[in-house]
């Protein structure tokens, strides 16, 4: 492990706040990233028209995913893949097909929890609705409510005496925000709403992938402004570090293997989709630039078989309340470098050879870092690397940035760590 890290830059992490704030739903956050690679030289493709092999940096976006690539001068149709997986979705509070309810006096929005959610964290804060508008034509608009709308109330402790004991919540009873006064429920209120936040009239939208967000802006934390409190942490914080990687060397024109992000859609919930990693999106992609610099199937399969792919997600610190729901041998500490992720039953699918690599990296650029390894009697969640490995076949290891409070409506982590992931990114796909 190096002792002697990049000098920290707090450009860096300021830019990761921004991107945060401006990023409250997936659809947002693959906008900003592809606009931020745009600015470094990319171009945007549509996947429904033909490629070409040209070299330079190439992007698709499909809904909430982003596949990005850069493509070196002379390189081959066989030439391995470096990829950083990502995915941009988090845990929140989404809104249903028939929105508009209430009770008793109050205006309510109909709500369906997506991941794992800690709910009580939504209780009582206030919440602005964002999301994707589809327009009768087939075209997206996205939108963002960004001031105090909603509110999920929590009950007084006079009327639950025992709350403090443990706090209870029925999804569908206990989570519906108010918005609003009155007895009538006006059907199709809110999308109207919605839609003239947006500059459009209700009748042009036809759909909607709308979603509650905390108003809470990202801030440093701390006597020494040595922490980050940020909302969307997992996994907004991996995609701006890919983004930021993947942009320093295109810039740098020279690589040996064909750099690449992929931040997918829907991991929070199991990833199966046509922009999750379970999807074909990504295999598609790489295929098509092999294909597009005149390969075949046999350079296809000499390029997967060289590549490799680093999948980074967000992973447990230490607690200090909690140490004891940790391995005793494996405490991640919060300011201490990326996490090597590792759990013998494929949760994760770091091995050794993996972290050989990611080894390599982080000395590379300088960069210290941990292992995780969950306690054997909690057993640990999972990510898009097992999925990656399996169904493209690619060696894949699992890293990201340790974090507290995760799958919180606002999460913690250091400072610099975002910095120092984004250092041991470029290493690895230089």
């Amino acid at each position: 492990m190096s002792s002697s890290p990049p000098r920290f830059d707090r450009g860096h992490t300021d830019d990761l706040m921004a991107f945060l704030a401006e990023s409250p739903t997936p659809y947002h956050a693959v906008a900003n990233a592809g606009e931020r690679l745009e600015k470094a030289g990319f171009r945007k493709l549509d996947e429904t028209a033909a490629w070409d092999g040209t070299s330079g940096g190439k992007y698709v976006v499909r809904g909430g995913a982003i596949i990005a690539w850069y493509v070196p001068e002379g390189a081959a149709p066989h030439t391995p893949f470096r990829i950083v997986g990502a995915h941009t979705d988090s845990p929140n509070l989404r809104v249903k097909p028939q929105p508009d309810m209430g009770a008793h006096g109050w205006r309510q929005v109909a709500v369906e929890t997506y991941g794992g959610t800690l709910l009580n964290t939504w209780l009582d804060r206030d919440l602005g609705l964002s999301g994707r508008l589809t327009l009768r034509d087939g075209d997206h608009r996205l939108v963002s409510v960004d001031r105090p709308l909603l509110r999920v109330p929590q009950l007084a402790i006079h009327l639950d005496r025992q709350v403090n004991e443990g706090l209870k919540l029925d999804r569908q009873r206990h989570m519906q925000p108010i918005w609003g006064l009155g007895d009538d429920v006006r059907e199709g209120d809110l999308i109207r709403f919605v839609a003239e936040e947006a500059g459009l009239a209700a009748g042009d939208v036809a759909g909607w992938d709308l979603m509650v967000h905390a108003l809470e802006a990202p801030a440093y934390l701390g006597r020494d402004q040595e922490l980050l409190a940020g909302p969307r942490m997992d996994n907004l914080l991996s995609v701006h570090a890919g983004v930021a990687a993947l942009a320093a060397v295109s810039a740098t024109g020279e690589a040996e293997f064909i750099p690449v992000l992929a931040a997918f859609d829907h991991e929070e919930n199991g990833s199966e989709s046509d922009t999750g990693a379970q999807g074909p999106l990504l295999g598609s992609v790489l295929e098509r630039s092999v294909f597009a610099r005149g390969g075949g199937y046999e350079d296809r399969a000499r390029a997967f078989a060289g590549t490799v792919c680093l999948s980074s997600d967000t992973g447990h610190a230490v607690h200090p309340n909690y140490a004891e729901r940790h391995d005793p041998t494996h405490h991640p500490r919060v300011g201490g470098g990326p996490i090597l992720k590792v759990n013998v039953n494929q949760r994760y699918a770091t091995d050794g050879s993996g972290r050989a690599v990611f080894a390599a990296a982080c000395e590379k650029a300088g960069v210290p870092w941990q292992t995780f390894v969950s306690n054997n009697d909690m057993p640990c969640g999972t990510t898009i690397g097992p999925i990656t490995a399996a169904r493209h076949g690619i060696r894949t290891v699992d890293i990201g940035v340790a974090i507290l409070s995760m799958h919180s409506a606002r999460e913690l982590c250091g400072a610099e760590d975002p910095y120092l992931l984004a250092n041991a990114l470029v290493a690895f796909l230089k």
